[in-house]
């Protein structure tokens, strides 16, 4: 069952939530939308399941290409999974996974065998079959999660929404859970739509990701696609830490304080403002200058716990520099705080500003092909010199 927004925009007042919104989700893909609070994510949810109505003249809710924007809530067969559970405290796990088939009209409802075999094979399918007879307040918050998802399923609904449904849980919790979400949507292939703002949970769970900000969709691409190829500046800063340094474009160059690195993307003689970004795991440390675009950088800090050690370090300007490094290359460098090492990058993005500051990326060879106006993209630096 693939879902469809077409032109959908939402105004609270004089704020904004949706934008003209366009979005597409396949038939049994499982998509996030990601974005920090206020970035319309929620929004655009509760629209698609009918709990908010679109602006008058938005364009059509289409499942399965068949428009859904004039029925409620209750004729569109969405399963919808809260942040807080909305379980019934006073009903059993059973009751609550059996609610939604009990309350069907009479001639929709399942008879009280079929019900019980449902339910019971939904329990089991979330690995809950033995807490059938507690209740909410007898489970964990991890469980009661999964209970709020068996009843989402149990009405066998076309589509599955979530609404930060790990947002309530701490982080162990949450890391199991969407592993094991990610295992049972690989199971049942019912299209479903999460929202968080949690950008590590959309990257390990999701098959596409839709980075929204300000009411309007920024990207959408593959995690891989959104984290390594981004579409803008704020693509690259929303998604993990990231080094921003002040620069130019001029006559084929990134120019960085004294140095500069070959940029074909801009041709013009005229220098162009710039910020060059690089993740930490894209800079390398050097004892001492490498024959490569380096810098200078003094270190301040060293944090050692986890599988990469973190090394924080500040430039002769006094700007901060964040490295990620291997555990062989920390033990060969020996750093402590209060080594001069010097730094250089693997792999950095160029974002060139307008006239009026803000952000662009230069046009795809491509998109002269047809004589269509396509976003323009971001130069990506690799070979250095």
């Amino acid at each position: 069952m693939s879902i469809e927004a077409r032109d959908v925009s939402k105004h609270f007042g004089a704020f904004t939530a949706l934008d003209h919104v366009n979005l597409h989700v396949p038939t049994g893909e499982l998509v996030a939308l990601l974005g920090p609070s206020g970035s319309g994510k929620t929004t655009l949810l509760r629209i698609i399941a009918g709990l908010e109505s679109p602006d008058p003249g938005s364009g059509p809710i289409l499942f399965h290409d068949e428009d859904v924007a004039d029925r409620r809530v209750g004729e569109r067969r969405v399963g919808f999974v809260f942040q807080h559970y909305a379980l019934f405290r006073h009903m059993t796990v059973f009751e609550n996974v059996a609610f939604g088939l009990r309350v069907r009209p009479r001639a929709d409802r399942p008879s009280r065998s079929e019900i019980s075999e449902r339910v019971h094979a939904l329990l089991k399918l979330v690995q809950l079959d033995w807490l059938a007879d507690r209740y909410p307040s007898q489970l964990s918050g991890g469980q009661r999660q999964r209970v709020a998802l068996a009843r989402a399923l149990a009405v066998e609904p076309k589509v599955l929404l979530l609404d930060e449904p790990f947002g309530a849980l701490d982080a162990r919790v949450r890391q199991e859970l969407r592993r094991w979400l990610r295992r049972l949507h690989d199971e049942i292939h019912v299209t479903s739509v999460f929202v968080t703002h949690d950008q590590e949970e959309a990257l390990e769970v999701a098959d596409r990701v839709v980075v929204m900000n300000e009411g309007k969709i920024i990207q959408v691409g593959s995690p891989a696609e959104v984290f390594h190829d981004p579409a803008s500046e704020f693509v690259m800063q929303f998604l993990g830490r990231v080094n921003v340094f002040s620069g130019r474009v001029e006559h084929g160059k990134a120019v960085f304080d004294s140095l500069e690195w070959d940029y074909p993307e801009h041709v013009e003689r005229r220098a162009r403002p710039a910020k060059l970004m690089v993740r930490p795991h894209n800079l390398v440390i050097h004892a001492k200058p490498s024959g490569k675009s380096c810098f200078p950088a003094r270190v301040t800090h060293v944090n050692a716990a986890g599988p990469t050690v973190k090394v924080e370090l500040v430039r002769e300007s006094g700007e901060p520099v964040f490295v990620e490094v291997t555990r062989g290359r920390y033990a060969a460098l020996d750093l402590h705080a209060g080594n001069v090492v010097y730094v250089s990058p693997r792999e950095l993005r160029v974002f060139v500003e307008k006239e009026d500051d803000s952000s662009i990326e230069f046009n795809r060879p491509d998109a002269r092909d047809n004589g269509e106006a396509r976003p323009a993209r971001e130069g990506s630096i690799r070979d250095w010199k």
